[in-house]
């Protein structure tokens, strides 16, 4: 069986990643053909690079003030991996809508919110000032417009009395290592359904 070529985009340690890569075996219908950052010292290109996987980064400070120059030079090692999916995975640069257009419809983002609830930064703080009562992460496809494309997952946690943004992002976090890989593997499959887990 041919199996779909994803590459992961991230810009830290790579958390989330792993979940990914850990999860592409066996009978899973993706394998990764590459993890790219924006950060040529991210930890998450070293553990890639120890699972035998191909890395490669570009230094997003050189291109200051110039995302389309910083793109094309992007672009250059994931037309070169030519992946069928995307997935970012704490990829913290907004993407230009010419960037995203390239991979519409095969590139996947998760973000740590009950979208469409806390777009953008600083979810877990907003969600504790808002008095919520369940938060949780997204898997979405990724659109032009950020945080915004059709959600194709979603896995809740309770808030707990006595939580502060750090507690609750960590619960998120065991949540989102379980969401992405299982959308992932659907999504490879070709299932657009979403699921909910938690």
């Amino acid at each position: 069986m041919s199996h779909a070529r994803v590459a992961i985009l991230l810009s830290g340690g790579g958390s989330n990643m792993l979940a990914l890569l850990d999860s592409m075996q066996g009978d899973h219908p993706a394998r990764p053909c590459l993890v790219l950052s924006n950060d040529p010292d991210a930890g998450g290109l070293i553990r890639a690079a120890a699972r035998g996987v191909p890395t490669a980064a570009v230094d997003h400070r050189p291109f200051a003030g110039d995302r389309a120059a910083f793109e094309a030079e992007l672009m250059k090692p994931l037309v070169a991996a030519r992946p069928d999916i995307i997935c970012l995975a704490g990829f913290m640069r907004v993407l230009t809508a010419d960037f995203v257009s390239h991979w519409q419809g095969r590139m996947l983002n998760i973000h740590p919110s009950l979208l469409p609830l806390y777009r953008g930064l600083h979810t877990h703080a907003r969600a504790l000032e808002a008095g919520d009562r369940e938060h949780g992460c997204s898997v979405h496809e990724v659109t032009a417009e950020l945080d915004d494309g059709p959600v194709l997952g979603q896995a809740r946690v309770a808030v707990l009395p006595g939580d502060d943004a750090a507690t609750l992002a960590a619960r998120v976090l065991e949540q989102e290592h379980a969401l992405y890989p299982a959308v992932l593997r659907r999504f490879a499959a070709g299932e657009r359904q979403p699921i909910l887990l938690g």
